[in-house]
């Protein structure tokens, strides 16, 4: 594609100073779960912790608290009240942002359900912490607006992690239409609504309207549920480390497929899990990315 700059290389994390806090590394702010979905916010949760973030909280429905503060004891967790709807009231929506005033990053999605309160707490986020960086993925995207003007004119960076199936709603057209030309509509939507959009799939591409990565790790057997949690996680550890959007997309993507790689030499790419993804995230980031 014209006027399109092409990486190559993998950005890397600074060494980390003597004298470093968990201030130093970021406080990353998760918006994940519900009932029957409290595996997306454990993974993710566990994912920022694992990607360096010095402090991780997981907001998720009150009533799943218990279940997602089990699943790892190094984060903290916010319990969010729901409405007799199911919805969410606006005391809880304030709550999210009152948290998110506080974190360095946000990620929102994994898990939460494509419903119209979730679209709420999505809205809210992207309007009102319009200086905080964010990372939108799963169910923050199946309930955002299909239009840039809610984006466009935020400070803060956002990074977008779409599979083909939801790629496409954006794009007006079906899973296969993006296939057929996945460079292509992944520039010209990261240009049109100014963010950084990391496709998944084979070969994933992270562009930010003006530049181009193409992810050359990963396997067919981190085609598996909980996947693309971790890698939510990951990348919003890497900007509350201080690397920029593209950057920490660029990062995330070679470190999460070089983490599924070794898990698939181990287990096989049949057996791979996403639990696997974050027992080997240590050994790429000490081994490879040291």
């Amino acid at each position: 594609m014209e006027n399109v700059t092409r990486v190559d290389g993998i950005p890397r994390l600074p060494p980390r100073e003597p004298d470093s806090h968990k201030g130093t590394f970021g406080r990353v702010l998760v918006v994940a779960g519900s009932r029957g979905m409290t595996g997306a916010a454990i993974l993710c949760g566990t994912a920022a912790l694992r990607g360096g973030a010095g402090l991780v909280q997981v907001a998720c429905p009150r009533d799943v608290q218990e279940i997602v503060a089990s699943g790892n004891p190094c984060y903290t967790t916010l319990g969010l009240g729901m409405g007799r709807n199911g919805q969410f009231d606006p005391q809880t929506i304030d709550e999210v942002v009152r948290n998110g005033e506080q974190a360095t990053v946000l990620a929102l999605g994994p898990g939460m359900g494509n419903r119209s309160d979730v679209g709420d707490v999505v809205r809210a986020v992207l309007m009102r912490l319009r200086d905080k960086p964010l990372v939108l993925d799963a169910d923050a995207l199946n309930t955002l607006p299909l239009t840039p003007d809610v984006i466009r004119t935020r400070s803060g960076s956002v990074v977008m992690t779409p599979h083909p199936g939801e790629f496409a709603r954006f794009c007006r057209t079906n899973a296969a239409g993006v296939q057929a030309n996945r460079e292509s509509l992944a520039v010209t939507f990261a240009k049109t609504w100014n963010l950084v959009l990391l496709l998944k799939g084979h070969r994933t591409i992270v562009t930010d309207g003006t530049r181009v990565y193409t992810n050359t790790t990963g396997n067919p057997g981190m085609a598996t549920g909980g996947s693309g949690d971790v890698l939510t996680g990951l990348i919003a550890a890497l900007i509350g480390q201080g690397m920029s959007a593209f950057d920490a997309a660029c990062l995330g993507a070679w470190t999460h497929g070089r983490a599924g790689d070794m898990a698939a030499a181990e287990v096989g790419p049949v057996s791979l899990i996403a639990t696997d993804l974050l027992r080997y995230l240590p050994a790429v980031f000490r081994r490879e990315l040291g």
